[in-house]
Parts: structure tokens; C-alpha cells; sequence
């Protein structure tokens, strides 16, 4: 997409991505999460896990303003958000693209990510980006208060290609 740099996260985009989570989580999951959970989901508590999370967090930058960001661990795609501003712009489609990316160079084949089954925009996203729903399951939720399960399902993405078979070949 044009006009959007991808780059790591800094100390100074603590507050876009705070902000940016805050708003997109409150939109995709209340009513879809537990109770318990909405209330411990404070935009503070996005502003503390944005700032523990500037390490593994790639932003979207659009004019020089964060516009949306990713978080990778291992093989998961942890969190995608794109300010509501900027939906319908490309930008989550780069933002999915990079994450896909960060996975397969970490050396895993197989990408995954957790989505509440509600948020059937989300969905529709990640299906539309060559994503397969592999299942439900509940995702540990951790907050400072301990662990609340949430019903999700699990979608799953090829990233790379099978290593070993291509050596044998």
C-alpha cells in the first residue's frame, strides 16, 4: 500500500498504540468476552501492556502518524489493530502480510492467531487473507488479577514452506 512505512515500535508510540488497542479491542470484543475480562481490560491496562509489549509490537505509520500495529510471539499473531480512522485502507492487510512475514522468519511454517468468535469483521478479514479457522478453544486471557478463559477460535495460515521436505527433494 502506498504512503505506509512499517517499522519496530519505539518508547514514543506507547500512547498511539495504547490509544489504537484500547478502542479496537473495546469495538471487536464487548459483548463477545466475558464480563470479567471487559473489566479489566481498562485503557490503562492497554497503556501498561503497550509499554511492556515495544519490543515484539510493529507499527503502521501513515503521514508519520501511527495508524495501526501488530504483535508477534513465536509462531502467534498476538494482536492486529488499525485505528478506525484507517479501516478499509490497506493498512491491516500490510499489517497482516508483515506478521505473516515476522512468523515465517522465526522459523515456524505455520502461523496462528486467536480471535473471539463474535467478531465476525475480524473473521471475515482473516479469511479474506487466505487465514482457515482450525477450530475453537479457549484462550488464557492474563491479567493482573490472574488468568479468565475466553471462547475463541483458532485460525491458522502456511507461512512457509515445509524446510525438510525441500531438503529430501
Amino acid at each position: 500500500m502506498l504512503g505506509v512505512e512499517l517499522r519496530r515500535a519505539r518508547a514514543e508510540d506507547v500512547q498511539a498504540v495504547g490509544r489504537i488497542w484500547t478502542v479496537g479491542w473495546r469495538d471487536g470484543h464487548l459483548g463477545n468476552v466475558p464480563d470479567a475480562l471487559a473489566e479489566v481490560r481498562t485503557p490503562e491496562s492497554f497503556h501498561v501492556r503497550a509499554t511492556q509489549r515495544v519490543a515484539d509490537t510493529t507499527v503502521a505509520l501513515s503521514g508519520g502518524e501511527v495508524t495501526g500495529f501488530i504483535m508477534v510471539a513465536g509462531d502467534e499473531v498476538e494482536q492486529v489493530y488499525v485505528d478506525g480512522r484507517h479501516r478499509g485502507s490497506g493498512i491491516a492487510g500490510t499489517l497482516i502480510a508483515e506478521a505473516e512475514r515476522q512468523v515465517a522468519a522465526g522459523g515456524h511454517e505455520v502461523a496462528w492467531l486467536a480471535v473471539v468468535a463474535g467478531n465476525a469483521r475480524a473473521r471475515r478479514f482473516y479469511e479474506r487473507s487466505g487465514w482457515s479457522d482450525a477450530g475453537g478453544f479457549d484462550y488464557e486471557a492474563v491479567h493482573a488479577g490472574g488468568v479468565i478463559p475466553v471462547p475463541c477460535r483458532r485460525y491458522t495460515k502456511q507461512v512457509a514452506r515445509d524446510t525438510k521436505q525441500v531438503a529430501r527433494a
